[in-house]
């Protein structure tokens, strides 16, 4: 059994006096891609930023490769190769493509930085025939390629992506599914939140499933995709 990368233990959070996350617990595995789906509301982005380090955490505690994180800062965490798309994709409006990739670099300091735009460009041929362009002129899906790609440049050893397919055409939800299938073959652990539950549990290794704050289903993917409960809830079947 691989290694486990990252664990989420009884965490809880709060916005004031209302409970978002009332006590959930997972792991992620070295080389995996899991999946987290649910309704909207369920609390899956709020745990996406207690782990990330943008929420304050209530009670229970997040290890990453072994030692606890809770409270630490989300630059602290980058810098430790835990990386995160946040819904909404949040690019650098008012800067170039390219200026938006050497962002996701900031916290190296190594030579090899331009090797590596070169293979986002790769990935993402549209941003390289783009590169100069403000990212605030962009489409909705060119921008996700956009945050996607500066999420790679920081090298993560854990990538979590919170709802990448969220009001995409269904043409760039193909193109996204696809890129992260890709990155997950070449190795990087992929926590994925999303509320397109057959195409998560379609590309994932296992699955949890969270409603109300809570986790109340979990297990291998394909037999997620097939419980009948998961089916009705989340697949319209």
């Amino acid at each position: 059994m691989s290694a486990t990368m990252m664990k989420v233990k009884d965490l809880k959070v709060a916005y004031g006096g209302i409970q978002a996350v009332k006590g959930v617990s997972f792991e992620v595995r070295a080389g995996e891609l899991v999946s987290l789906i649910g309704a909207n509301g369920a609390g899956k982005t709020t745990t996406l930023k207690a782990i990330t380090g943008t929420q304050p955490v209530a009670a229970g505690d997040i290890e990453y490769m072994g030692r606890s994180i809770k409270g630490q800062g989300a630059w602290d965490l980058v810098r430790q190769g835990l990386v995160m798309v946040p819904e909404g994709r949040g690019t650098f409006t008012r800067m170039t493509i390219t200026e938006n990739l050497q962002m996701g670099a900031f916290v190296r300091d190594d030579k090899e930085i331009d090797a590596d735009i070169d293979k986002v460009f790769a990935l993402f041929p549209r941003l390289k025939e783009r590169r100069n362009q403000l990212a605030g002129t962009m489409s909705g899906g060119e921008q996700q390629m956009l945050a996607m790609g500066r999420a790679l440049m920081a090298r993560p050893k854990v990538l979590l992506l919170d709802e990448p397919s969220m009001g995409l055409s269904p043409i760039m939800v193909d193109k996204i599914f696809e890129v992260v299938a890709d990155i997950h073959s070449r190795g990087t652990t992929v926590l994925l939140v999303e509320q397109n539950a057959a195409r998560a549990l379609g590309l994932a290794d296992r699955g949890y499933v969270m409603d109300s704050g809570l986790v109340t289903m979990e297990g291998e993917a394909k037999s997620l995709l097939d419980d009948p409960k998961v089916r009705a809830a989340y697949l319209g079947q």
